[in-house]
């Protein structure tokens, strides 16, 4: 829609709702919420008691379009009450949330009825490294989303960094490393002790339907004794994003890679489990070992690019998963951000031809 396209976008008024004709320029304003930075975008009412949903629904290519350009767009002023209205913004945007299978970390389903998510659920002084959600799987979303319905007193914050920073950033050597060895293998182990156990990470306790689920998304499952599971799957350095056309580095080899793991729990592992036998571990494609100063130079690389800002009571963030990574900081205190995932896309559609299996 363009900027002269007037339309009727429901606001709250004395408890009801009522229908302003006016564009969009009208009704919210979109600023950098960082100097130099091209996210988050930070968009905001300037009307009061806009519907976020609504707004949103009548406005998907606006939003659509400012992802493309700036990866991460918060949503903050538009008193958006409960998981029921972040539910019907993810609706309206993306279409719907996405059930979280093949899991990574643990998260508690908020409601039966949504496929809405706690953040993680890692203990509170713990830093969560910065990643692409799901780059590690062959299925992943391209819309992830986070509400804030508790922020924390103290902490908190989810850091977002922009990932077309990061491939310009790699030094030839290493980027070169994941071509020519057929980008990144990963290998996960259930069962174990730390990690998830399998019957978690799959929703089922049914050995035939995870094998199923395995083939249907080019997962190799391989059972050990006492009911254990190790997967390994292929999946690429890099991909092209299905919009933009643009290359950029898109993967799960650091954060899975046993270096990033905290001092002390990887040295107590790597002492009791060989590198294919911890619960997850990244290779190069061709499963020989990614040299540690390669690891650490990435890691670097990805500490330098993010930015953040303290929640607020109702913010709203879609992220582009492709553009942004994120994390966690460490908080104190009570601490509710939940999450919803959209839109499936296969890394064998958008890979650039790293030895990805289809």
């Amino acid at each position: 829609m363009s900027n002269s396209e007037a339309q009727a976008i429901p606001v709250l008024a004395k408890g009801r709702r009522k229908s302003l004709s006016m564009d969009h320029d009208s009704l919210v304003a979109f600023s950098p919420m960082f100097e130099g930075h091209s996210l988050p975008l930070l968009c905001t009412p300037k009307v009061a008691g806009i519907n976020l949903a609504e707004w949103a629904g009548q406005n998907r290519a606006l939003i659509e379009s400012k992802l493309d350009q700036h990866a991460t767009i918060l949503f903050r002023g538009f008193a958006v009450q409960d998981i029921g209205e972040f539910n019907q913004c993810v609706d309206a945007i993306s279409g719907g949330a996405l059930e979280y299978l093949f899991r990574a970390s643990p998260r508690t389903q908020i409601t039966r009825k949504h496929n809405v998510y706690s953040s993680t659920d890692y203990p509170a002084v713990e830093k969560i490294f910065p990643h692409n959600e799901h780059s590690y799987s062959p299925v992943f979303p391209l819309h992830l989303y986070f509400y804030c319905d508790l922020p924390s007193p103290t902490g908190g914050e989810t850091p977002f960094g922009d990932t077309r920073l990061i491939l310009p950033r790699i030094d030839a050597e290493v980027r070169d490393a994941f071509v020519r060895k057929g980008g990144v293998l990963y290998v996960r182990n259930y069962g174990d002790g730390m990690g998830l156990p399998w019957q978690t990470v799959f929703q089922t306790e049914n050995r035939a339907e995870v094998e199923a689920y395995c083939a249907k998304i080019g997962v190799e499952p391989e059972w050990k004794s006492g009911n254990r599971l190790r997967t390994r799957q292929k999946g690429p350095a890099m991909v092209r994003h299905p919009r933009t056309g643009e290359t950029v580095w898109f993967n799960h080899a650091t954060f899975f890679n046993a270096l990033t793991l905290p001092e002390s729990i990887r040295d107590s592992l790597r002492a009791e489990f060989a590198d294919d036998e911890l619960p997850q571990n990244t290779f190069y494609g061709d499963g020989s070992p990614i040299p540690e100063d390669h690891i650490r130079h990435l890691q670097q690389i990805y500490r330098d690019v993010m930015v953040e800002f303290p929640w607020q009571k109702g913010d709203v963030v879609i992220l582009d998963n492709i553009l942004t990574i994120h994390a966690r900081n460490g908080y104190t205190g009570p601490r509710k951000i939940l999450t919803a995932m959209a839109i499936p896309l296969k890394s064998s559609e958008v890979a650039l031809g790293q030895g990805v299996q289809a």
